[in-house]
This record gives C-alpha cells, structure tokens and sequence, in this order.
C-alpha cells in the first residue's frame, strides 16, 4: 500500500503546485475534451470512463475513491461492519438535497440500491445483498447472505451513484435517465449527442462549492484535433495525448503534460465459443505471435507496460505471470497443431479514439497476426454502438476478436475478474463477452467475493489468474499510463487514475 501512496503522490504533485498560493478566481466555463460520447447517463447502464467522468460531477456515491487511491467518505460519513461481517450499517451526511430539492436520506439510498438490482453491472453487491434496511432517516443497514470483501470499494464506483427518488418514480418503464438529477457539485444541464454535454455549478451544494460556473466536456474522437484545440485555446485541458506528441507539449509555453497512473488493462478479447478460438491452442499461438513490448515502445512511447496478469498491478490481488514472449514461430507451430490453415481470415473489431493509440494497436496487431498466418480483418464502430454489439448473447455474437480496454477501478481484483471472466456473467447479463469458463476459475472467483482475510484472498486470486493466464482468453497486451495535458491557466484540476479529469476544485485564471 506504501508503495502505491508514494507512485500516486508522485504523479500528482505536479498539478497541486500549481494551485500553491494563488486565490481562486470565481466564475467561467471550464471546456474538456475527450474521445468518445457518454453511452448513458444512467448510472445502471453506463459502462465506461467518459460516462463515469460526466456523471461524477452529477450525482454522487456513499463513499468515494481519492486521487491517492484510499476509500473515503462522501453521502456516507462513516460506517461500521458487524462482527461476522455480514451487516453493513452506514451513517449518512445530513443536510444534503438532491438538484431537484428531494432529501437525501435512508430511504433515497433504499430506492437507489434496490434500483440496482437491474442494473449492467449488480454484480458489484449483489447477489451478496439480501436486504436494504432503513434504521432511521439517516442510517442504512445493508444485510448479506455471508462476507463480502470488496464491498466498500464497489459501493466507491459511481455505477451505484445517488439518483433523485422523485427522478426514480417518474422514469417511464425501460428507459434510460438521460439528465440525471444527483447532490453533486454540478446540475445536469445540456446533452448534444456526439458533440458535447453541459453542466453548471449547484449553488445550493452541501460542500464546498465549485469556482467555475459551468463545464463542458467536448466529444472529439480525433486526438491530433483535440491537441490542436488546446494549442489553439479552444479547449482547456483534453485527454490522451499521443505519445509521439508528448515532447512536443511538454516543450510549448502556456501548456502542461500531465502524466498520471492507470487501473486500466488493454486486451483482445477472444470468442471462446467460436471455432478455432474455442481451441486454447489458437488463443496461445496469437499471444505469442504478438510483440506486446514493440507496441508499448514504439506506439505507446513507453507509455505503459506489458500485460502480466489480467489486471494491472495497482490491484489488489494482482499475481504476476511470465510474459507470453515474442515467439511467431511457437505461433506458428501451435496454430498448425489446431489445424488452423495459414491464411485463415477472421475478424478484429475495435474502437477509434477511445484508447490511447487504439487504430494504431489494432493496426500494429493485424500485421503481426499476418506474419503466422491470420488474415485479420479491421472493423471500427462508435463507441455506444461498440458497446451493445460486445453485449449480444453468445448465440448472436458473430465477432472473432475485440479490443476492449478495462479500468479496475474499484482497486479489487474482484471488480476486474469476476466480471470478465466468469461464466455467470456472459452477455446480456455481465460483460464476460469472451464467453470463457473454466469451472474452477469461477469457484475461486466465487470464493475470492467471500473471503475475508486478505492473504487467503490472495491466495486465491493468484491461482485463479495462474489459470486464466494459461486458458489465454485474451490476447494479453499492456497497462495504460494517462496521459493528458491542459492549459497552465487551468487551476486545480484533478487528473484522477479512474480515468477521470474532475472539475470539482478547478478555476480560470482571469
């Protein structure tokens, strides 16, 4: 834990130094770009970081995660576990309101969780979760079916963010909540698909309240024409700045890089149903076919590491593996083995602009594929449109391989396994979309929910990674590192390694 306080610390004085002695100025609009447009605003349906981001500022959840990584309090001001650990009660802020002027309180945190239950991602509490109890209008108890370790930090993920009650009641059957009404620093107010989402201060926030007047997150897909944006003052800070062109910003007056740690792992997802990648043979070959530390030197700029575990090392649980070298002609040997013909064409889908690099690893991967004998073919999609056709039930999911790229954000290898890689949770109901099992796999993810103590956990995780690792569901590439850049008139700004740039403390100088 010491280790990762220090590396966090580290990456993130330099943007504190920069708000040292200097008033904050009140008033303006902030303007952030990044790449791809919110696929929701609803926090039972989004899915990625850009939605997490957006929604962040919104709407908020019972305890949070700092820049520095620890769990914190935020609507919850403080809890406690039972002795046998399956009772949860937590003690919530008074005097907070929803945008929409409804109290929050026990009863608001009931709706919300129940709520859940439906959601893309109840996994994070629930089957665990038996009962939502309210004690009394500030106090909720949460009663389990047995222990659940990684419970506090699912509970920080802002998929479980606090909704407006009244919002809640009036949503009609089956459709998303497109303008969330939330208690966070900033209201909800303009969404133009595919161009940008609006927010403004809440004055009437329960903390301290925000300096600028309204944010606005710009969606351009583009990195070089987001980096054209703020060198030319349209845009105050922006995310994933291509590495090439990181020396370049770092070198310009008036601009500032800002490089900050991942829970982010980058992967290729692999259909394990579909022949030949239902061979565990095949998913080894491309492992090996693939120059995994090529890309990160000479795409990424070193902006990243090589893949040793499904998840990146700043999780807890993370066990690390020996790398699946550089080796075409074990590929080759492996493919010919499974009886693959050289030639063999297949499909490689991926996303444009949601990743650093992403066109250009998919690009980088196709030729080395090439080399053993797979003719891949590239298909690109939008970024909502991405989403829903990873999320087809396995009897209509006609792709062969995906980029797909996951943030541990909750720091527990629970939040970064079970959802990806245990059978219970093949679409539409999780996001295991390589439709793996491995029935040992999910008995150790299972039990790794349950586990209490943390070195039987992980014990536990390690094993269960040692399969997953051998089984090569993906095609195991590297870890990101943020990189981002804003305009030294940019105050206060936190470049969270959720993948998050937060608003929240942020000011312009005049």
């Amino acid at each position: 834990m010491a280790s990762r306080k220090v590396l966090l610390a580290l990456a993130l004085v330099g943007v504190a130094l920069g708000v040292l002695g200097e008033a904050p100025r009140v008033g303006g609009e902030l303007v952030i770009a990044f790449g791809t447009d919110p696929e929701s605003l609803d926090p039972n349906k989004i899915s990625s970081a850009p939605a997490g981001m957006v929604l962040t500022h919104i709407a908020e959840t019972l305890v949070t995660m700092t820049e520095e990584l620890e769990i914190a309090p935020l609507l919850a001001e403080s809890w406690e576990f039972s002795e046998d650990a399956k009772v949860l009660t937590l003690y919530l802020r008074r005097g907070v309101v929803f945008h929409d002027g409804t109290p929050f309180n026990a009863e608001a945190v009931k709706i919300n969780l129940e709520r859940f239950q439906k959601a893309v991602f109840r996994f994070l509490i629930y089957p665990r979760v038996q009962n939502v109890e309210v004690v009394d209008e500030y106090t909720v108890r949460l009663h389990l079916d047995m222990p659940f370790a990684p419970l506090l930090a699912h509970l920080s993920h802002n998929f479980i963010a606090m909704i407006s009650p009244k919002q809640i009641a009036e949503l009609p059957e089956g459709q998303d909540i497109m303008a969330p009404v939330g208690t966070g620093p900033f209201k909800f107010d303009k969404w133009v698909r595919g161009e940008y989402v609006r927010i403004v201060r809440n004055d009437n926030y329960w903390g301290q309240k925000p300096y600028v007047d309204s944010v606005v997150f710009r969606i351009v897909p583009s990195d070089a024409t987001r980096l054209v944006l703020l060198e030319t003052g349209q845009v105050h800070a922006i995310m994933r700045v291509p590495p090439p062109d990181a020396p370049r910003v770092a070198a310009t007056p008036g601009l500032e890089l800002v490089k900050v740690p991942s829970v982010r792992t980058i992967y290729i997802g692999f259909n394990c149903q579909r022949p030949p990648f239902n061979d565990p043979r095949v998913r080894q070959a491309l492992n090996y076919a693939v120059d995994k530390e090529a890309i990160v030197q000479e795409i990424l700029s070193g902006m990243g590491g090589v893949s040793d575990a499904p998840i990146m090392p700043l999780v807890f649980g993370h066990s690390p593996q020996p790398v699946y070298p550089y080796d075409p002609e074990k590929a080759r040997k492996l493919l010919d083995e499974a009886g693959v013909p050289r030639g063999f064409k297949c499909t490689l889908y991926h996303p444009t602009g949601r990743y650093m690099m992403d066109a250009a690893i998919a690009e980088a991967v196709q030729a080395y594929l090439r080399e053993v004998g797979i003719e891949a073919e590239l298909i690109t999609m939008e970024w909502a449109a991405y989403l829903a056709f990873l999320r087809k039930p396995v009897e209509e999911a006609t792709y062969d391989m995906f980029l797909l790229g996951w943030g541990c954000v909750t720091l527990d290898a629970d939040y970064g396994l079970f959802a990806l890689l245990h059978s219970g949770e093949w679409p539409t109901k999780g996001w295991a979309n390589t439709f793996y099992k491995n029935p040992r796999v999910d008995e150790l993810l299972e039990l790794g929910r349950v586990t209490v103590d943390p070195e039987v956990r992980k014990a536990i995780y390690a094993e269960a990674i040692q399969l997953i690792w051998q089984d090569a569901p993906w095609l195991y590439l590297h870890y990101e590192v943020q990189l981002n850049a804003q305009s030294t008139k940019v105050k206060g700004l936190i470049h969270h390694p959720r993948e998050y740039i937060l608003a929240h403390r942020a000011w312009l100088e005049g």
